[in-house]
C-alpha cells in the first residue's frame, strides 16, 4: 500500500490506499471492515419530467439488465448495490414514485415501454440515469459508472498511541462551503474501522476524541475504485482528577469539579470522586469544591501522556476564585 501524507491546518492524517488490480481485489477491500450503509439523497430529478408516464396496464413489459461499476475500467459489482427505478412524473407529494427495486449486484427489471429514472447506490455513493425503453427493437444492457471509492478512519494521540474506539467518533463533510459558510454534512457519528463508501472527491473529516475539546480536522481524497485508510493525529491526553488529603491518598467523594483553560474559560464541570476526561494539549486549572471549601491546582496536558492529577486539600483556592464558585 502506497503512503500518502495529507496536510491539514490542525492535524496530520497518515493515509494508505488499497488499489484494485482486478475486481476481486477491489471488492474484497470493502469487505474487511465494518460497513456503513445508507442511501444518498436522490438528486432533483423532476427537472427532467417526461411528457407522459408509462402505462403499465396496457403496455407489454420488456426485460432490461443493469449493472454498475466503480470505474469505467472496473468489473461489474457483485454485491452491495441498491437499485431503484422511479417514474418521471411526480406524485401528489411532489416526489417521484418508486416503481421497482433490487438489492445485491446486477439487476434485471421487467418494465413497460416508456421513460424512467434509474438510481443505483453503493453506501453513500450513487448515480442516477434517465432511461427510455422502446416498444420494439434491441435493448442494450445498461451499465452505470458509480465513480466511487471509500475510506476507513482511525486516530492516534501523541506520536503513536492508539485511541480506544469508544472514545472516538468522526463526522464527514463536503469540502466546499455553502452560502451560509457551513459545510454540508455527509455523515456523522462514524466509528473507527468503518468503511464509508462515497463518490470520488475531497471530503472534510472531523475527529472528536473524548467529547470536550480534543478535535482535529483533515481533508481526505476519495479515489474511484480505491479504499483509503486514514489515521488522524490528535494532540490530547486523558486525565483523572482526584481531591486528596495527601499525595497518593483516597479520593474524596462528593467533589464538584471545574476545569478552566489558561485564559479562564470553563471547559468541563462534573461531580465525582474521580473526574476522568480527555483534554487537548495546553495548560489548565482544576477547581475542586468540597464542603464549602474550594481548592485548585494548575496542570499541563501533553499529547499521549495519560495521567492522574491530584489536588491537595491544603491547596486552598484564593478568595477571589472561591467567591466565583459559591
Amino acid at each position: 500500500m502506497a503512503s500518502i501524507k495529507i496536510a491539514a491546518s490542525l492535524c496530520v492524517a497518515l493515509v494508505s490506499t488499497v488499489v484494485s488490480h482486478g475486481e476481486a481485489l477491489s471488492q474484497d477491500a470493502f469487505k474487511e471492515f465494518k460497513q456503513l450503509g445508507g442511501t444518498p439523497k436522490m438528486p432533483k430529478l423532476n427537472a427532467f419530467t417526461a411528457p407522459s408516464a408509462p402505462d403499465v396496464q396496457t403496455s407489454t413489459s420488456r426485460d432490461i439488465i443493469m449493472e454498475a461499476k466503480l470505474t469505467n475500467e472496473g468489473q461489474p459489482m457483485m454485491e452491495g448495490l441498491a437499485w431503484r427505478v422511479f417514474s418521471p412524473i411526480p406524485g401528489p407529494d411532489g416526489k417521484l414514485p418508486m416503481l421497482a427495486s433490487s438489492d445485491g449486484g446486477s439487476a434485471e427489471f421487467h418494465l413497460a415501454p416508456g421513460d424512467y429514472f434509474v438510481n443505483v447506490s453503493f453506501g453513500r455513493a450513487g448515480v442516477t440515469k434517465k432511461l427510455n425503453i422502446p416498444t420494439s427493437g434491441k435493448i442494450d444492457k445498461q451499465v452505470l459508472i458509480l465513480d466511487a471509492g471509500g475510506f476507513v478512519l482511525n486516530a492516534i494521540t501523541g506520536t503513536d498511541k492508539r485511541i480506544s474506539p469508544n472514545q472516538l467518533k468522526f463526522s464527514v463533510y463536503s469540502s466546499d462551503t455553502q452560502e451560509d459558510g457551513e459545510r454540508r454534512l455527509v455523515t456523522s457519528d462514524v466509528k473507527p474501522n468503518t468503511i464509508i463508501r462515497l463518490n470520488a472527491g475531497t471530503y472534510h473529516v472531523v475527529s472528536e476524541y473524548g467529547g470536550i475539546n480534543a478535535v482535529v480536522r483533515a481533508d481526505i481524497q476519495v479515489e474511484a475504485g480505491k479504499l483509503t485508510e486514514a489515521t488522524l493525529q490528535h494532540h490530547a491526553a486523558q486525565i483523572t482528577l482526584k481531591l486528596v488529603s495527601e499525595h497518593g491518598g483516597e479520593a474524596i467523594a462528593d467533589t464538584a469539579w471545574s476545569v478552566l483553560t489558561g485564559s479562564g474559560d470553563i471547559v468541563n464541570e462534573s461531580v465525582s470522586a474521580f473526574s476522568t476526561m480527555v483534554l487537548a494539549d495546553g495548560e489548565y486549572t482544576a477547581i475542586a469544591r468540597n464542603k464549602d471549601k474550594v481548592y485548585q491546582r494548575n496542570f499541563k496536558i501533553t499529547a499521549g501522556q495519560d495521567s492522574d492529577v491530584e489536588v491537595l486539600m491544603k491547596d486552598q483556592a484564593p478568595e477571589d476564585v472561591t467567591s466565583d464558585f459559591e
